[in-house]
């Protein structure tokens, strides 16, 4: 394609950058536009997948047709099927009518399938059908529908590490993967991160009538340093917070560090998408696990503090009542008639502390110990009925019986 006419569709769509990778990529969703094979637009996030689909519709015989963009990672894992894919009336809670989905009401037009790589495997399976034969059946439904779409699909996940870890169909993912569209990373595209920036500075500009702000040589360097783990999304947003809070409309080296980290290398929004056994890429998924790991150790932290609570009551109240017992010389041997002495403060103070001097010396484990073994006795082995009586879940249990050696 000449400068002339990329210029053009650049214009068209509001893209701004002259990188080698970028117009690599709007070269190719051009070349393949006229046909109907699918497309796998692979991206990190914020770098703006979502234009190459447009670019592909809009230029293809279908674009005179329905055109729709759905991210498959927004959409609850129980009704994607529906969605997707239509359901018949009362086949399931709630539907009380019947629904085409997106594949029927797309019919002769294309769809964006954008985070592909969340969908279900299930759901896969079905995707995986329409691309092969163009069909699919309703959810409670038993009837076989046609449907003739363009499927566009993108992820910002590693789909051939999604595929080893059994996360991802290979075979749905070869049938996306006909044509793939690499959309670079911010960092790799230099000069572009400059021209972005100019864009959304005018933007703020005109949207919030704020003076412009511009960059010195010293604030373009750190800028075309930094790695930019969100991408464009991220640098809008920097952008953004500068038209806004910055005193100085000349930002210089020492005013942009406020915005970007010092550390040019710095990849802090990016760390915690990595690892695990799914990888994470959504930030949400992470977020999600910590917070349901705090909250599982909090309970189990809070039903052993209750339980040892209960066990240290316990043992105050049997120390009092067994040092009222053992006094009862001070008190029945007195003559008749003769007014019972007074028991001596100091006397029981004494024999309670006395009592209650050695529980109260245990550790914790030792004190642990023995209450899952009483808990135990009393339950007759049934690990069960003894955690429900200690106040702790059956895994804390188990996990106490392994930790004292209680194991027969």
């Amino acid at each position: 394609m000449n400068t002339t006419e990329l210029q053009k569709v650049k214009q068209r769509y509001n893209i701004v950058g002259n990188s080698s990778g970028l117009n690599r990529a709007i070269d190719v969703a051009l070349q393949v536009a006229p046909t109907d094979l699918s497309v796998l637009i692979v991206g990190e996030s914020g770098v703006g997948k979502e234009i190459i689909p447009r670019i592909i519709h809009d230029n293809s015989p279908r674009r005179r047709e329905k055109y729709f963009a759905i991210n498959c990672g927004s959409i609850p894992e129980g009704t994607i099927d529906s969605e997707l894919f239509g359901h018949e009336k009362g086949s399931f809670t709630g539907a009380i009518g019947e629904s085409e989905g997106y594949f029927g009401v797309a019919d002769k037009g294309t769809i964006f399938l954008d985070e592909v790589g969340e969908l279900p495997l299930a759901t896969q399976a079905r995707l995986l059908r329409v691309l092969e034969t163009g069909e699919y059946i309703r959810v409670g439904g038993q009837k076989i529908m046609k449907t003739d779409v363009r499927i566009v699909a993108a992820t910002n996940v590693n789909m051939r590490k999604a595929v080893s870890e059994g996360r991802f169909r290979e075979d749905l993912y070869y049938r996306l993967n006909t044509i793939p569209i690499q959309i670079p990373p911010l960092r790799d595209r230099g000069e572009d991160i400059i021209l972005l920036f100019r864009l959304f500075v005018m933007q703020m500009a005109e949207k919030y009538h704020l003076p412009k702000i511009t960059l010195t040589d010293e604030a373009k360097a750190v800028m075309l340093k930094y790695k930019w783990p969100g991408n464009v999304r991220q640098l809008k947003n920097i952008t953004e917070q500068m038209s806004v809070l910055s005193e100085n409309r000349v930002i210089d080296g020492d005013d942009i560090h406020k915005f970007i980290p010092e550390d040019a290398e710095s990849m802090q929004l990016t760390t915690m998408a990595q690892g695990g056994s799914h990888s994470f890429e959504s930030e949400r998924e992470i977020l999600y696990k910590i917070l349901y790991e705090l909250r599982r150790n909090v309970n189990d932290l809070r039903g052993e503090m209750n339980s040892l609570r209960k066990q240290l009551n316990s043992s105050r109240s049997v120390a009092v009542t067994d040092s009222e017992t053992n006094l009862p010389s001070i008190i029945s041997n007195h003559e008749p008639g003769v007014a019972a002495p007074q028991r001596p403060t100091s006397v029981v103070q004494d024999a309670v502390a006395e009592e209650i001097s050695e529980p109260e010396s245990l550790n914790l484990e030792d004190l642990g110990r023995q209450m899952v073994e009483k808990a135990l006795e009393r339950n007759g082995g049934n690990r069960k009925k003894a955690a429900k009586e200690l106040g702790i879940s059956d895994r804390t249990l188990y996990r106490r019986i392994k930790q004292y050696g209680l194991e027969k």
